[in-house]
């Protein structure tokens, strides 16, 4: 029933029919709420640079890949990384550290996912400054925190805003509840970057965009924990003749069911709700050799002992990969001074100072005659150095000056 509501609802949202327009005086009301609650907050810092990746749509765009993707390259540079998340669909009302043996009823499933994921520290909390001064505090050598999800979230200060455009892009482009988003359209126009993830470039603003690109190529067993790529159970299927089930509770099953079939699987999908949380083993009566999961459904499995032995079941993980260049704007953003910050300014003024201070006491120690010399011979290897005539021209230079010259043929 659920997800029949879903997906009637997310039709109506992709045109501006007439449910919509009755709906519009609704999203006007919530539209002023929403600007109001805003510009009564005031933003906390926590004291490192915090990352936000969001959205602007209700539901699933594919925030958690984007997280779990820039946590592993910031750490690939060096950076060390903390996450904090609400956990959605899980019962924490204070901070609470996600750990690989939690329970995602109290955690939420994809604070689980990341976890797993990335292994970075990760707390969750409905109040997010409360998640990451808790982290913080656990984990003081965290020099950077990426929020999943909190685009919304106007109390915690943020350094970079990163929104996340998935499948579904902007549908009929209005607020709730005449339309499926959080904010106007215009929002996009101030975060710092806008991530497509699984979706062409149907946004119209000026924000640099950068490309997420996912797949899946390996399954991973269940009960076994053996790696077998999709192409190899396709094989299998199509030679055994294997009936094979696909069951997914995230927000667009669609793009999973149809990535398995690229691979050449036969599969008959089943479209569980978002966050689905197996309260129940769906897999008890179902008739199939081959079961097909996404990792966001694996975390919760663990719920049922019955499962730890059944063989059908494969874990598909979806990866994803970002553009380089925007992880370099990320990196950049979170280095960059806060010159709002009175205190970030004296600081880095200091720094300067100290830095400007050392480089020049290191330079009164040279000798001035053989820095000379070596730069003279440093640029006759480059091009022809010629002090007392313009290149072809036989004219004399200006007293006191000297031309470099490249002669190239």
């Amino acid at each position: 029933m659920q997800v029949q509501l879903e997906t009637f609802l997310h039709k109506q949202w992709d045109r501006k029919g007439l449910i919509s327009w009755l709906l519009l005086p609704a999203s006007a009301v919530f539209l002023s709420m929403a600007a109001s609650r805003r510009r009564k907050t005031v933003p906390v810092k926590v004291g490192v640079p915090v990352v936000v990746v969001g959205n602007i749509y209700v539901g699933g765009t594919g925030k958690t890949p984007v997280t779990i993707a820039l946590v592993k390259d910031l750490k690939e540079r060096g950076w060390n990384p903390g996450v904090i998340s609400r956990g959605y669909r899980g019962k924490a009302e204070s901070p609470v550290e996600v750990r690989l043996d939690s329970n995602p009823d109290i955690v939420g499933d994809e604070p689980l996912l990341i976890k797993k994921a990335t292994d970075a520290p990760t707390f969750v909390c409905p109040k997010r400054v409360e998640a990451a001064e808790a982290l913080l505090k656990a984990y003081p050598t965290v020099n950077v925190i990426i929020s999943d999800d909190g685009l919304q979230h106007y109390s915690l200060h943020r350094d970079v805003e990163l929104a996340v455009v998935g499948a579904r892009g902007l549908g009929n482009g209005w607020v709730l509840p005449a339309g499926p988003l959080r904010e106007p359209p215009s929002r996009l126009d101030e975060v710092d970057a806008i991530v497509l993830n699984a979706t062409e470039d149907i946004v119209t603003s000026s924000t640099p965009r950068y490309v997420a690109t996912s797949g899946f190529t390996n399954a991973v067993n269940y009960a076994t924990g053996e790696i077998v790529s999709l192409d190899t159970l396709s094989r299998m299927q199509f030679k055994k003749g294997l009936k094979a089930v696909a069951m997914a509770g995230i927000a667009v099953p669609e793009r999973f069911f149809s990535m398995l079939k690229a691979h050449g699987l036969e599969v008959r999908p089943i479209a569980l709700p978002d966050h689905y949380d197996y309260s129940k083993n769906p897999f008890k009566d179902c008739e199939a050799d081959l079961i097909f999961i996404t990792e966001k459904d694996a975390v919760k499995c663990r719920k049922h002992a019955d499962l730890k032995n059944d063989e059908r079941i494969f874990v598909v993980p979806l990866e994803t990969k970002l553009d380089k260049f925007l992880v370099d704007f990320v990196e950049k953003k979170i280095t960059e001074p806060d010159f709002a910050d009175a205190d970030a300014r004296r600081s880095f003024m200091e720094k300067l100072g100290h830095s400007l201070h050392r480089e020049l006491k290191a330079l009164s120690r040279l000798d001035t005659d053989r820095l000379l010399a070596e730069r003279t011979e440093k640029y006759r290897k480059i091009g022809r150095y010629d002090a007392y005539s313009v290149a072809g021209t036989g004219t004399a230079p200006a007293p006191h000056t000297h031309r470099w010259f490249f002669h190239g043929k």
